[in-house]
């Protein structure tokens, strides 16, 4: 299932005053591991920055001064998130944002059924526990030692990892399988191209003559004879691969 994983800054807490996004990162994920396609972009809010947004983002009006307009990356935004589900934390205060900035470019509102508002989960699987981004990394033991300031694009990925455990967790296999691969890497092991010596065929010159007897006492040739690798003591097998070919 692909979800987009968003975050935004913004100059201040209500868009109905005049406050407007100034950052927006997005995540691609598919089944809760990213996909390595993210979205970001700083955003020039055409107004002044107010002190305390500044203190918790870091963006200042001279950084942002220059930057692409919200309406000159609408198109690239909304093509990118496409018709995925949306994945936020308070959702209801980006979304709020979102859908202001896409108002005022007549663009029609992305509806909240699209929305998967993380906030809400945890507030229902930890009632009455500390439920902001920061607690729920230290909750589920994801690093979040870069975030000294708030960031759209970190925020993002910091909250595709919370994201994938208030859903249950990192599946083991793709646990067993980071490791498996780390393992090879270091041995020097290409897992697309198999082992760099074969491991010696395990079967006996007799169980392989029974078989190719069982095989040729078969009413018609099994078709995956002709793509699998003629064995060197299989003569007939060569020959059939031989003139099926011709």
């Amino acid at each position: 299932m692909r979800e987009i994983v968003f975050d935004t800054e913004t100059t201040g807490l209500d868009p109905a005053k005049g406050h407007r996004i100034v950052e927006i990162g997005a995540v691609e994920i598919s089944n809760l591991i990213p996909t390595g396609r993210t979205f970001h972009f700083y955003l020039d809010p055409e107004r002044d920055m107010p002190e305390e947004a500044f203190r918790v983002h870091g963006l200042s009006t001279a950084f942002l001064t220059g930057q692409k307009k919200f309406r000159e990356i609408a198109d690239s935004f909304l093509e990118f998130v496409a018709d995925a589900q949306l994945v936020a934390h308070n959702a209801e205060f980006d979304m709020r944002f979102v859908n202001a900035e896409l108002a005022a470019l007549g663009r029609p509102a992305i509806e909240a059924e699209r929305v998967v508002d993380t906030l809400a989960i945890a507030r229902r699987r930890h009632p009455g526990a500390a439920n902001s981004l920061d607690a729920l990394c230290q909750r589920y033991g994801v690093d979040a030692s870069r975030r000294d300031k708030h960031g759209a694009l970190l925020d993002s990925y910091l909250l595709a990892e919370v994201y994938a455990e208030l859903m249950g967790g990192r599946q083991s296999a793709l646990v067993l399988q980071s490791a498996v691969t780390a393992e090879a890497e270091e041995l020097g092991v290409d897992l697309l191209r198999g082992r760099p010596v074969p491991l010696a065929p395990r079967l006996s010159a007799e169980e392989r003559a029974a078989h190719a007897k069982f095989i040729t006492a078969l009413a018609q040739e099994p078709i995956w004879r002709f793509y699998a690798t003629p064995e060197p003591d299989a003569p007939a097998a060569e020959a059939a691969l031989a003139a099926r070919s011709a």
